[in-house]
């Protein structure tokens, strides 16, 4: 019985935002903030059991998100064995956000906002983003979602954390995201299931549809044409639904779809918009959002 004996079982939830410096978890436990956590930068690891323990034993707060960096030095080996335990502690919904980034990406930020890295120690960018991947990599283990925050500018990256991860009362207890992209612009790192969609004809080649996009209803119409694309969506949606349940069931907090084609403009799009209608259909809470809508 914990100390709180007599106080009703309640979950707390507890997002712990991690990451290489310069990634965007600033940024991150900003907008946490925004969304209603109680939010806390850089708190000493061993103190985050303690830190638990009060924020349970206040019924005012529920929703809690700390950042543990780089920052923690030799501490920070400390961490796996706290954050398991603390994961492992009933009452408590604990969930670990990596924040990473291209080696271009990082040193672009580095040098725009003139701030040393932590672990270059005078010495070249490069090394210092090298040492903290591999100081990092612990965490990037037990993470339960992986954010590349490369293409992202900071309006972007604060909406795709607000569009994620914003609280919905009576929510199911996973997240589900559906990611259209284009194969030519990189698969999203954060895919746990990825679905290809080049196989379809690509609108791109018909006349009238290049320039428009899988938002416009010409495109959409085209593909619902297709018997070969309403026998592949019923294909996604028929084993999303069987995943979906044996993934809350194992414990997995965020689940990401990713669907592609060569752009990321046409056929992927519209497949993204059908299958979250879909699962929306089927009593799901999810979201659609589209990468590389807007690239060439």
């Amino acid at each position: 019985m914990s100390a709180r004996e007599g106080t009703p079982e309640r979950d707390l939830e507890i997002v712990v935002i991690t990451g290489l410096s310069g990634s965007g978890k600033t940024l991150a436990i900003r907008a946490f903030e925004d969304m209603g956590h109680f939010c806390v930068d850089n708190l000493p690891v061993a103190l985050i059991p303690v830190f638990a323990d009060l924020c349970a034993g206040r019924s005012d707060v529920t929703r809690v998100a700390l950042v543990v960096d780089i920052r923690e030095g030799t501490f920070l080996k400390e961490f796996p064995a706290i954050f398991d335990d603390l994961r492992r502690t009933r009452g408590r919904r604990v969930r670990l956000l990596f924040f990473e980034a291209e080696d271009d990406a990082l040193i672009r930020r580095f040098s725009e906002t003139r701030r040393p890295h932590p672990l270059a120690a005078g010495g070249p960018l490069e090394e210092g983003i090298r040492r903290e991947r591999l100081a990092l990599a612990p965490l990037r283990d037990r993470a339960d979602l992986i954010i590349d925050s490369s293409r992202f500018n900071v309006h972007e990256l604060r909406r795709y954390i607000q569009d994620h991860f914003a609280p919905h009362p009576g929510s199911q207890s996973i997240g589900i995201a559906i990611v259209s992209f284009g194969y030519k612009h990189g698969v999203p790192p954060e895919s746990d299931v990825l679905f290809d969609t080049r196989f379809l004809p690509n609108p791109f080649f018909v006349d009238g549809l290049r320039g428009r996009s899988g938002l416009d209803p010409e495109v959409r119409a085209y593909l619902e044409a297709l018997p070969v694309y309403h026998e592949f969506h019923r294909r996604i949606v028929d084993l999303l639904v069987f995943l979906i349940p044996e993934y809350i069931r194992e414990g997995k907090s965020y689940l990401t779809v990713a669907i592609g084609c060569t752009g990321g403009r046409h056929r992927s799009v519209v497949m993204a918009a059908a299958v979250e209608a879909a699962l929306r259909g089927n009593g799901y809470e999810v979201k659609a959002s589209h990468r590389d809508l807007e690239k060439e």
